[in-house]
């Protein structure tokens, strides 16, 4: 905190109050300074200075089609810390009930509308060997390191095929927009009358249905898959895609699957490599996604025994 200090220094503050607010999955801490009865925020990403020129530059392209997204007030690349518009502390997460989620999930698919308008250049796409580099880290960080399963030759041509099979799914669907990534309730932000969109730097090009998975799946919260399907419907008849319930739902489905079977390595890799226990609880959760897209389709039944040799949902409880 003295380096925060030390740096809102360097820019002329003085007499100024700072507190952390919060630290992200990532390597970034954020900070609320009040000056002169004025509330900011600082990003700390001095241990991730990558992420500051991609915050930029997303941060511009979002402005431009009309999303909610703080004001850089202030930027030192060099140094790495970025001093934005505070959007407070009320979160979408902590207003979301049965009562109130599918209002506020609708507002919010206007935001992923939005975005998927947003200019695309200078983004990396989401093509095959990613979609496929992600899934793979439930292997690597969940199987192997954290409940160190050993997988036969044929369990491992099963988990090949299974996660190839996912990602052409997800790649037979429109690509080409721009997909925020972590689209949930935690990054968005009630902001008056307005959702305020934050964490969006480690955008890319790719599928239509990947942000509202993120939105409507979301890993922190549960409501009944039947009106989550009728949101997603939703969700299509605003973008105005000529394209069937069952096709649209096998989109958001697979989309859902890509995303929740790597969520399950990232949770696991941020237990064991950052120190961050608390994701560990939000794995039940999220392996309940990844059972409940999988039992409805045919193609995936031999990934849904392997998993059930497993024994995951027993592990991961």
């Amino acid at each position: 905190m003295e380096e925060v200090k030390s740096w809102l220094e360097s820019l002329g503050y003085s007499d100024f109050s700072l507190k952390i607010i919060c630290a992200d999955a990532s390597l970034r801490n954020y900070y609320r300074v009040i000056f002169e009865k004025k509330s900011f925020v600082v990003m700390d990403a001095t241990k991730l200075k990558s992420s500051l020129l991609p915050f930029i530059d997303v941060a511009s392209k979002l402005l431009e089609v009309g999303v909610s997204v703080p004001q850089i007030i202030k930027e030192d690349t060099l140094n790495g810390y970025l001093l934005l518009e505070d959007f407070g502390d009320t979160l979408l997460a902590n207003h979301l009930d049965e009562n109130s989620f599918a209002r506020l999930y609708t507002q919010a698919l206007d935001e992923i509308i939005k975005i998927q308008k947003a200019d695309t250049s200078s983004l990396e796409l989401y093509d095959r060997e990613f979609l496929i580099f992600e899934m793979s880290l439930m292997k690597d960080w969940l199987f192997d390191k954290y409940l160190s399963l050993e997988l036969s030759i044929a369990q491992e041509e099963i988990l090949e095929k299974s996660l190839a099979f996912i990602a052409d799914e997800v790649l037979s669907q429109p690509q080409g927009v721009m997909v925020h990534r972590d689209f949930h309730s935690r990054n968005l932000m009630l902001v008056g009358e307005k959702i305020g969109v934050i964490d969006f730097q480690d955008a890319k090009v790719g599928a239509i249905t990947y942000d509202l998975v993120s939105l409507l799946k979301d890993v922190y919260v549960y409501f009944e898959p039947q009106k989550i399907e009728a949101l997603a419907l939703i969700f299509r008849d605003k973008k105005a895609l000529e394209v069937d319930d069952k096709t649209f739902i096998r989109w958001f489905d697979m989309m859902g699957l890509q995303r929740h079977i790597k969520i399950l390595g990232i949770f696991a890799r941020l237990h064991l490599r950052d120190g961050k226990s608390g994701y560990l609880k939000d794995l039940p959760l999220t392996y309940q996604y990844v059972i409940e897209a999988m039992t409805k389709y045919e193609e995936l039944r031999p990934l849904k025994r392997l998993f059930d040799e497993l024994d995951l949902k027993m592990r991961l409880a």
